[in-house]
């Protein structure tokens, strides 16, 4: 079974211009085929001589910007956004300039933002910003710069969602943005944020194992109105709180969905080998971030869709395997006419659900 035989057909989705969506197919397949973003293990997997595809990629990374394409697989029935970063260490690349020190204050490396939506277990990318201590320092900015820069890409389509956040995005600066830009939040909290009720006195956070705490209408560092909300659970070493301008409740059942997006890190390392990126230049490296983001997306559509096609929905198969890893590395022994219905519904469904934001390429 050739599991890439409609690939075309999802890529001139995506690409406006007919000549580039045949140019990009074969690289992002190149991707999916190599599990690798790296340009020498693309050239490999594609068609023809190795040192011709490999100029062929180079070209096709100056003259298009891929990560426009993103934006389209923003899902308008989301709930809510997530955000999260996660460190893309290069201990061999302390030359590069983009490059520069990971949170141990040792490991040269940069820090990938991404925005995406939840999707099966798993997240969908909608965009992405790079940045790291060195470029920091170049640009004169700070990385909660690089956060708002981020929002700021789907801002307009965000609405009412709440933006779903980890830990590193409990900082003062960047709750007054949200408030100012009126986004509703939902954010997991760092240990020691000071907080007060409406009379002025300090609220201590404190909640026994197995219970749930909710503390409303208080504000955080003396500035955001927020509510709060603590649970414990058994088998955990400490509690885990989260504030929110939602209702309390609510605010903890959206953040425990975030968790989606470390299913969707551990598929974009393990499977398709995201921390073999090795440009040398940083427009480079964002490129191929986002044809990486696009292949995962193509990949995880037709494996979700030939997943619910192969495995009964409360088979253990079918919760085991995410669909990036069914189209990968199960081999399927699918009929050719099983196969057509199962790439015409996941082309007529990722149709449906792309918005129409066009590109410049």
């Amino acid at each position: 079974m050739n599991k890439f035989t409609h690939l075309l057909q999802f890529v001139q989705t995506l690409f406006d211009e007919k000549e580039i969506a045949e140019k990009a197919k074969p690289i992002i397949e190149g991707i999916l085929k190599a599990r690798s973003p790296r340009l020498s293990d693309i050239a490999r997997e594609m068609a023809g001589k190795e040192d011709r595809n490999y100029k062929c990629l180079q070209r096709f990374l100056e003259k298009t910007t891929p990560q426009e394409i993103l934006l389209r697989f923003f899902q308008e029935n989301a709930s809510f956004v997530i955000g999260d970063p996660t460190e893309m260490p290069r201990p061999q690349a302390k030359k590069t300039d983009y490059v520069g020190t990971l949170s141990d204050g040792q490991t040269s490396g940069y820090w990938l933002l991404f925005l995406s939506t939840a999707f099966h277990g798993r997240s969908i990318p909608c965009g992405f910003v790079s940045y790291s201590s060195k470029t920091i320092n170049q640009e004169a900015t700070s990385r909660n710069y690089h956060h708002f820069e981020a929002f700021a890409q789907v801002k307009e389509m965000i609405g009412d969602r709440p933006l779903v956040l980890d830990r590193e995005f409990s900082y003062l600066e960047l709750m007054e943005n949200l408030v100012f830009e009126g986004l509703n939040f939902v954010i997991r909290l760092k240990v020691g944020p000071k907080f007060i009720d409406l009379e002025g006195k300090p609220i201590t956070l404190t909640v026994a194992k197995g219970e749930t705490r909710v503390i409303n209408k208080v504000f955080y560092m003396g500035k955001i109105f927020v509510n709060l909300i603590g649970v414990w659970k058994e088998g955990f070493t400490q509690p885990m709180w989260v504030m929110t301008n939602l209702k309390a409740e609510d605010g903890l059942s959206i953040y425990l969905q975030r968790m989606k997006i470390d299913e969707s890190f551990r598929d974009l390392k393990n499977l398709l080998g995201m921390e073999k990126l090795m440009s040398k230049r940083r427009d480079h490296m964002e490129k191929m971030v986002a044809l990486l983001l696009i292949a995962y997306t193509i990949g995880l559509w037709l494996g979700e869709t030939l997943r619910e096609t192969i495995f009964p929905k409360d088979s253990r198969k079918h919760k085991l395997y995410s669909g990036l890893f069914v189209f990968l590395k199960l081999k399927l022994d699918l009929s050719p006419p099983d196969l057509m219905r199962s790439s015409s519904l996941a082309i007529s469904t990722f149709i449906a659900c792309l918005l129409p934001v066009r590109s410049n390429v």
